[in-house]
C-alpha cells in the first residue's frame, strides 16, 4: 500500500467516523509506512488493530515493533493456531511456535494482556483439520490456562475461526478430495442466528491498491463491491456503509456454519443446541491490507 493510498483510507478515517482500522496483510509491518498509517490513525481517535504474525519481532530490522505497539497503544491481534507446539509448526512451519511464544512473552513484558494496562492481546486460532471452530469459551479457557501454566503467558481474549474454503485450503481439500464433505458440513450447519454479525455487514476490505470488497476473504477472490458502488475507497462515502447490497458465494458458508466465524471470532454461543448473539453495539470498520 503506497503513502498515497494510506492517505486516502485515513481520509476515509476521519471523514465517515470509522471506529476500528484494523490493518492486516500477512506482515502488515513490513509496509514501510505502517507506523505511519497506525500512527495517524492513533491520533484521529481510531482503535488502530494490528493483525500480527509474531514472528516479525525476530526479524532484522524489525526488533522496534513492540515498543512502538506498546507506546501508541495499538491492539494486537495475533495468530496462534494452537496451543501445542507440534501442531502450531505444522500449520505455521518449523520453529514459528517457539518464536511466537518468545514473542508474546516479550508483549506481557510491555504491559499488553495484563489487567488494567490497556495494551490488549487478543489471539486467533483455527481448526488444523476439517473441523470447525471449537467453542470459543471453552477453548480460549484451556488456551490461557496451558499458556500460563507451561509458559506465563497471559492474554486478554481468544478468537476461534472457522477455516474458508479458499485459496490454499480449498487446494487442500481438492487434492485430499474432501471438498464436498467440508462444504456440505458448512451447508449443513448453517446458522441463521450468525447472520446478523457477519462481519461484512459493518466491515469493508480496502485492498492494498486501494480498492474495495465487502470482505477479507472477497479480497483474497478478486469479488469487488457489487456493481454500482464504489470501487475505490476515494470514492467512499455513507451509503455504502448504510446500504450495500453484499456480493455473497460459496464460501459465506465459512462464516455463518455453527457459531459462525468473523474477525473477531464466533458469533454466537452455543449450547445445549440454542445459540445466543455474542456481538456487542455495531461499530463502523475498515480492514486494511498493507500489503498484496
Amino acid at each position: 500500500m503506497t503513502r498515497e493510498t494510506i492517505d486516502l483510507v485515513l481520509l476515509a478515517v476521519r471523514r465517515l467516523g470509522i471506529e476500528t482500522l484494523d490493518i492486516t496483510g500477512g506482515a502488515p509491518e513490513m509496509n514501510p509506512h505502517f507506523r505511519y498509517m497506525a500512527r495517524e490513525a492513533t491520533r484521529l481517535g481510531c482503535r488502530v488493530v494490528d493483525r500480527c504474525n509474531l514472528t516479525i519481532f525476530f526479524e532484522p530490522g524489525y526488533e522496534y515493533l513492540p515498543e512502538f505497539l506498546a507506546e501508541h497503544h495499538i491492539q494486537i491481534t495475533a495468530s496462534l493456531p494452537s496451543e501445542q507446539g507440534d501442531i502450531a509448526d505444522r500449520q505455521r512451519g518449523i520453529g514459528s511456535f517457539k518464536k511466537s511464544i518468545a514473542a508474546l512473552q516479550k508483549l506481557n513484558s510491555l504491559g499488553y494482556g495484563k489487567p488494567n494496562s490497556g495494551l490488549i492481546l487478543n489471539l486467533v486460532s483455527n481448526p488444523s483439520n476439517t473441523d470447525l471452530a471449537a467453542p470459543q469459551d471453552s477453548l480460549e479457557r484451556h488456551f490461557k490456562e496451558e499458556l500460563h501454566n507451561l509458559h506465563g503467558i497471559t492474554f486478554n481474549r481468544l478468537f476461534a475461526m472457522n477455516n474458508m474454503p479458499i485459496k490454499r485450503f480449498e487446494h487442500y481439500l481438492k487434492r485430499e478430495d474432501r471438498w464436498a464433505e467440508y462444504m456440505n458440513r458448512l451447508v449443513s450447519e448453517f446458522n441463521a442466528d450468525t447472520v446478523d454479525g457477519l462481519m461484512c455487514r459493518r466491515t469493508l476490505s480496502v485492498g492494498y491498491d486501494g480498492r474495495l470488497y465487502d470482505c477479507d476473504f472477497n479480497q483474497a477472490l478478486g469479488l469487488p463491491l457489487s456493481p454500482g458502488l464504489p470501487e475505490h475507497i476515494r470514492d467512499l462515502d455513507d451509503s455504502v456503509l448504510e446500504s450495500r447490497a453484499i456480493k455473497t458465494g460459496a464460501h459465506c458458508f465459512g462464516c455463518s456454519a455453527g457459531a459462525g466465524s468473523s474477525c473477531n471470532g464466533a458469533l454466537v454461543a452455543i449450547s445445549c443446541g440454542v445459540s445466543a448473539s455474542q456481538n456487542g453495539h455495531p461499530t463502523r470498520t475498515l480492514l486494511g491490507e498493507a500489503a498484496p
